[in-house]
């Protein structure tokens, strides 16, 4: 099974009336670790670098944003401003110029999705949701 087609479907979720996607790159990484369970291959894949997968997953497993409050978020070698994290499993960031990301844990996973600037980051936050309940529902 290739986790690639869930980028496709993220994308996906994120289309407004009009059928424009508010998300333009996405990926889903491994809570233990950081590991990519995405790959870097796909067209629309949100490319983490170094540190930056096993970073956020620390973040996230540890339930512990002071870093990202602290020094940002690290993102495809970009430093963005941590907004604000919801119930210990939604962090939402923003680059100005550059766009946002919304990254929402499951139970083994982190879903990381970017928002291109001028498009509408709800929406994206809709698509990170989906697939991250989805896992959830799946205990993963």
């Amino acid at each position: 099974m290739s986790w690639d087609s869930y980028i496709d479907n993220l994308i996906a979720q994120t289309k407004d009336a009009s059928g424009t996607a508010h998300c333009d790159k996405a990926c889903i990484i491994g809570i233990d670790g950081g590991g990519a369970w995405t790959t870097a291959g796909h067209a629309n894949a949100f490319k983490l670098q170094g540190q930056e997968g096993p970073n956020i997953a620390k973040c996230f497993k540890s339930k512990d944003f002071t870093l990202f409050q602290s020094s940002g978020i690290r993102a495809e070698g970009q430093k963005y401003q941590f907004l604000r994290e919801e119930d210990g499993k939604v962090v939402f960031a923003k680059y100005k110029g550059i766009g946002a990301i919304t990254m929402q844990s499951s139970k083994t996973a982190v879903v990381i999705a970017h928002c291109p600037e001028g498009g509408q980051q709800g929406n994206t936050n809709k698509g990170v949701n989906v697939i991250a309940e989805y896992l959830e529902s799946l205990n993963m």
